[in-house]
Protein backbone atom coordinates (compact mmCIF):
# COMPACT_ATOMS: atom_id res chain seq x y z
CA UNK A 1 0.00 0.00 0.00
CA UNK A 2 1.31 3.44 -0.70
CA UNK A 3 1.88 5.27 2.39
CA UNK A 4 2.77 8.88 1.39
CA UNK A 5 5.97 8.34 -0.84
CA UNK A 6 6.77 4.56 0.09
CA UNK A 7 5.09 1.52 -1.13
CA UNK A 8 4.81 -0.49 2.29
CA UNK A 9 4.31 -4.18 2.11
CA UNK A 10 2.41 -5.87 4.95
CA UNK A 11 -0.08 -8.73 5.32
CA UNK A 12 -2.85 -9.60 7.54
CA UNK A 13 -0.59 -10.96 10.71
CA UNK A 14 0.43 -7.11 11.45
CA UNK A 15 -1.36 -4.10 12.03
CA UNK A 16 -2.53 -2.33 8.20
CA UNK A 17 -0.29 1.36 8.00
CA UNK A 18 -2.67 3.97 8.45
CA UNK A 19 -1.94 6.88 6.13
CA UNK A 20 -2.83 9.35 9.10
CA UNK A 21 0.10 8.09 11.10
CA UNK A 22 2.08 9.80 8.44
CA UNK A 23 1.80 12.48 10.43
CA UNK A 24 3.85 11.53 12.99
CA UNK A 25 6.77 10.99 10.34
CA UNK A 26 6.73 13.99 9.16
CA UNK A 27 6.73 15.78 12.86
CA UNK A 28 9.20 13.20 13.70
CA UNK A 29 11.79 14.92 10.63
CA UNK A 30 11.24 18.04 11.89
CA UNK A 31 12.47 17.31 15.13
CA UNK A 32 15.82 14.96 13.22
CA UNK A 33 16.13 18.57 11.87
CA UNK A 34 17.54 20.07 14.27
CA UNK A 35 18.11 17.07 16.84
CA UNK A 36 21.70 16.57 18.05
CA UNK A 37 23.86 14.16 15.92
CA UNK A 38 22.72 10.11 16.28
CA UNK A 39 20.10 7.65 14.67
CA UNK A 40 16.13 7.72 15.10
CA UNK A 41 15.01 4.72 17.07
CA UNK A 42 11.06 3.17 16.40
CA UNK A 43 9.34 1.71 19.22
CA UNK A 44 6.37 -0.87 18.05
CA UNK A 45 7.80 -0.54 14.77
CA UNK A 46 5.16 -2.57 13.02
CA UNK A 47 6.17 -2.82 9.48
CA UNK A 48 8.40 -0.08 10.08
CA UNK A 49 6.36 2.76 7.90
CA UNK A 50 6.57 5.88 10.33
CA UNK A 51 10.55 5.16 10.80
CA UNK A 52 11.10 4.82 7.40
CA UNK A 53 9.17 7.58 6.49
CA UNK A 54 10.99 9.83 8.81
CA UNK A 55 14.29 8.76 7.32
CA UNK A 56 13.07 9.37 3.96
CA UNK A 57 12.24 13.00 4.84
CA UNK A 58 16.00 13.21 7.08
CA UNK A 59 18.25 10.41 6.34
CA UNK A 60 20.01 9.21 9.95
CA UNK A 61 20.65 5.52 10.71
CA UNK A 62 17.35 4.32 12.19
CA UNK A 63 16.74 1.05 14.66
CA UNK A 64 13.25 -0.82 14.13
CA UNK A 65 12.13 -2.77 17.07
CA UNK A 66 9.12 -4.70 17.29
CA UNK A 67 8.25 -8.33 19.15
CA UNK A 68 6.17 -9.47 15.86
CA UNK A 69 8.26 -11.63 13.77
CA UNK A 70 6.10 -11.23 11.11
CA UNK A 71 6.79 -7.10 11.26
CA UNK A 72 10.19 -7.27 11.64
CA UNK A 73 10.10 -9.29 8.29
CA UNK A 74 8.46 -7.03 6.62
CA UNK A 75 10.33 -3.82 8.23
CA UNK A 76 13.25 -5.32 6.81
CA UNK A 77 11.76 -5.76 2.99
CA UNK A 78 10.38 -2.40 2.95
CA UNK A 79 13.10 -0.79 4.11
CA UNK A 80 15.36 -2.21 1.25
CA UNK A 81 12.57 -1.86 -1.27
CA UNK A 82 12.51 2.18 -0.49
CA UNK A 83 16.75 2.23 -0.90
CA UNK A 84 16.71 3.11 3.02
CA UNK A 85 18.25 -1.08 3.80
CA UNK A 86 22.36 0.19 4.26
CA UNK A 87 20.45 2.83 6.90
CA UNK A 88 18.16 0.29 8.98
CA UNK A 89 18.42 -2.13 11.74
CA UNK A 90 15.56 -4.21 12.45
CA UNK A 91 15.31 -6.17 16.23
CA UNK A 92 12.84 -8.61 17.06
CA UNK A 93 12.23 -9.10 20.63
CA UNK A 94 10.86 -6.82 23.70
CA UNK A 95 12.41 -3.28 23.64
CA UNK A 96 14.04 -3.45 26.52
CA UNK A 97 16.08 -6.00 25.96
CA UNK A 98 17.28 -5.48 22.33
CA UNK A 99 18.75 -2.28 22.97
CA UNK A 100 22.35 -1.86 24.53
CA UNK A 101 22.65 0.37 27.38
CA UNK A 102 24.81 2.73 26.02
CA UNK A 103 22.50 2.72 22.83
CA UNK A 104 21.71 6.67 22.71
CA UNK A 105 19.02 8.25 20.22
CA UNK A 106 18.29 11.39 18.64
CA UNK A 107 14.70 10.93 18.21
CA UNK A 108 11.92 8.04 19.49
CA UNK A 109 9.02 7.43 17.65
CA UNK A 110 6.20 4.69 18.92
CA UNK A 111 2.57 4.16 17.74
CA UNK A 112 2.13 1.53 20.55
CA UNK A 113 -1.23 -0.17 21.33
CA UNK A 114 -3.29 2.09 22.78
CA UNK A 115 -6.88 0.61 22.45
CA UNK A 116 -8.25 -0.33 25.96
CA UNK A 117 -8.59 -4.38 26.25
CA UNK A 118 -12.19 -3.48 26.89
CA UNK A 119 -12.52 -1.86 23.32
CA UNK A 120 -10.54 -4.10 21.45
CA UNK A 121 -13.70 -5.68 19.79
CA UNK A 122 -14.39 -2.77 17.52
CA UNK A 123 -11.47 -3.83 15.22
CA UNK A 124 -12.08 -6.75 14.62
CA UNK A 125 -9.83 -6.77 11.14
CA UNK A 126 -6.86 -5.84 13.15
CA UNK A 127 -4.38 -8.40 15.39
CA UNK A 128 -5.16 -8.46 18.55
CA UNK A 129 -1.44 -7.93 19.89
CA UNK A 130 -1.00 -5.12 17.82
CA UNK A 131 -3.58 -2.85 19.00
CA UNK A 132 -4.31 -4.15 23.71
CA UNK A 133 -3.01 -1.77 25.26
CA UNK A 134 -3.98 -2.77 28.55
CA UNK A 135 -6.95 -1.76 30.84
CA UNK A 136 -6.34 1.91 29.78
CA UNK A 137 -4.62 1.49 26.83
CA UNK A 138 -1.14 2.79 27.85
CA UNK A 139 0.69 -0.23 29.32
CA UNK A 140 2.39 -0.41 25.91
CA UNK A 141 3.00 3.73 26.31
CA UNK A 142 4.01 3.29 29.32
CA UNK A 143 6.80 1.44 28.69
CA UNK A 144 7.95 2.93 26.05
CA UNK A 145 8.27 6.38 27.53
CA UNK A 146 10.44 4.28 29.89
CA UNK A 147 12.67 2.76 26.88
CA UNK A 148 12.84 6.25 25.25
CA UNK A 149 13.70 7.76 28.49
CA UNK A 150 16.71 5.52 28.97
CA UNK A 151 18.05 5.89 25.64
CA UNK A 152 17.62 9.53 24.18
CA UNK A 153 20.62 11.53 23.90
CA UNK A 154 20.35 15.05 25.64
CA UNK A 155 18.67 17.81 23.54
CA UNK A 156 16.38 14.68 21.82
CA UNK A 157 12.50 14.35 21.64
CA UNK A 158 10.31 11.64 21.97
CA UNK A 159 6.92 11.27 19.22
CA UNK A 160 4.60 9.01 21.23
CA UNK A 161 1.30 8.01 19.37
CA UNK A 162 -1.84 7.53 21.92
CA UNK A 163 -5.73 7.46 20.87
CA UNK A 164 -7.09 10.34 23.08
CA UNK A 165 -6.39 13.43 25.05
CA UNK A 166 -7.61 11.84 27.87
CA UNK A 167 -4.90 8.93 27.60
CA UNK A 168 -2.55 12.35 27.30
CA UNK A 169 -4.64 13.86 30.58
CA UNK A 170 -3.85 10.03 32.06
CA UNK A 171 0.24 9.74 31.20
CA UNK A 172 0.59 13.10 32.59
CA UNK A 173 -1.41 13.15 36.02
CA UNK A 174 0.24 9.18 36.80
CA UNK A 175 3.38 10.61 36.38
CA UNK A 176 4.57 8.22 33.07
CA UNK A 177 6.19 10.47 31.61
CA UNK A 178 8.13 12.33 34.78
CA UNK A 179 9.09 9.29 36.24
CA UNK A 180 10.87 8.17 32.95
CA UNK A 181 11.95 11.72 32.83
CA UNK A 182 10.61 13.04 30.43
CA UNK A 183 8.28 15.91 30.29
CA UNK A 184 5.48 16.42 27.59
CA UNK A 185 6.73 19.35 25.47
CA UNK A 186 3.16 19.65 22.95
CA UNK A 187 0.13 17.81 21.77
CA UNK A 188 -1.20 17.75 18.29
CA UNK A 189 -4.94 16.18 17.18
CA UNK A 190 -4.45 14.22 14.73
CA UNK A 191 -6.95 12.68 12.11
CA UNK A 192 -7.28 9.54 14.33
CA UNK A 193 -4.78 9.63 16.96
CA UNK A 194 -2.92 11.92 19.64
CA UNK A 195 0.67 13.19 18.89
CA UNK A 196 2.64 13.86 22.22
CA UNK A 197 6.29 15.09 21.76
CA UNK A 198 8.11 14.84 25.19
CA UNK A 199 11.60 16.03 26.05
Amino acid sequence: MAFETLEIAYDDRVLRPRPWTAQQSRWAAELVATAPPGPVLELCAGAGQIGLHTISLRPRPLVCVDLSPVACDYARRNAEAAGLGALVDVREGPMDAVLQPDERFAVVVADPPWVPSGETGRYPEDPLGAIDGGPDGLDAARACLRVAAEHLLPGGDVVLQVGTRAQVDTLEADGSGSRAGLAVAEVRDGERGVLVRLR
